[in-house]
């Protein structure tokens, strides 16, 4: 007698090289997921048409003599979570061009795999401390879950992804995190990495293995408290983004109270406007 097995559940998760991936922090969601679980690449997106090769250049490589060409390109890959839960994975450079047929093929494979949901990731820089948890937004099916915090400006193909994706009945959620800017560059930023691998966590409903981010993220935190202490104008910019950061998170606190703790909101903020020099 042969035992049935049901088949997977499947969740989608994208993110892209380039303009949303400040410090590399969602793509590195991905590359994490396909280096800890047991993954096969199923399938990608031709390069032609979609890449302007002075912007996502091809590289070189030489493999045991022999040189190959490595063309941009985006690479779908099957990762087994669980027995129930497999994930969709979807890694590569923004392109440059056709972005709606780009979105179609994209789309194609996620009906193909008949997911249950779509998830884009991104990241951006902004004016955040380090010190603290990074901001995090969330959207669900295309609505924010902090209206304070609505993005209003250039978009990039997450977004694109996220409301196409919508159109065609997929339920969809995207998840942001911001990069303190004062960092700059490009080096990897683990702790925005490990934020929004645990946000991808918790939608999935699933607890996913997260200890080697951990420890890099302590070790990012630590390297900027000692960039930070050694230099004074930074240690004071600093001081100021916490100072902003606790206050906005004091007056969610209070808003989300009732009425009225309302007053004693604006009264908090009119004694903080008089101390500014």
């Amino acid at each position: 007698m042969y035992e049935h097995r049901t088949r997977p559940k499947y969740v989608m998760v994208a993110a892209f090289d380039g303009w949303n991936d400040a410090c590399q922090s969602a793509t590195n969601v991905i590359r994490h997921l396909v280096s800890k679980y047991r993954s096969l690449e199923v399938g990608h997106i031709s390069r032609d048409g979609y890449y302007d090769y002075q912007t996502s250049r091809p590289m070189q490589c030489v493999i045991q003599g022999t040189r190959r060409i490595l063309w941009p390109q985006t690479a779908f890959y099957d990762i087994t979570v669980t027995d129930d839960l497999h994930l969709l994975a979807q890694l590569g450079p923004e392109p440059n061009y056709r972005w709606m047929d780009y979105v179609r093929e994209t789309l194609h494979f996620a009906k193909q795999y008949d997911v249950s949901r779509i998830v884009t990731l991104g990241s951006m820089f902004a004016e955040c401390p380090h010190t603290r948890d990074l901001p995090i937004d969330v959207s669900v099916d295309g609505v924010q879950s902090d209206l304070e915090s609505e993005y209003n400006g250039p978009i990039g193909i997450p977004h694109i992804i996220d409301a196409m994706a919508i159109e065609e009945g997929f339920d969809t959620t995207s998840i942001w995190v911001s990069v303190p800017q004062y960092l700059g560059g490009n080096e990897p930023c683990p702790q925005a990495t490990l934020e929004l691998f645990q946000q991808l966590a918790s939608v999935i409903g699933l607890k996913l293995n997260a200890q080697e981010l951990e420890g890099k993220a302590d070790q990012w935190r630590a390297h900027c408290d000692v960039m930070v202490r050694n230099n004074a104008d930074l240690d004071g910019y600093v001081d100021q983004l916490e100072h902003d950061y606790d206050l906005k998170q004091h007056a969610r606190t209070i808003a989300s109270a009732g009425t009225p703790a309302v007053e004693q909101l604006v009264q908090e903020a009119e004694a903080y406007l008089r101390d500014l020099p």
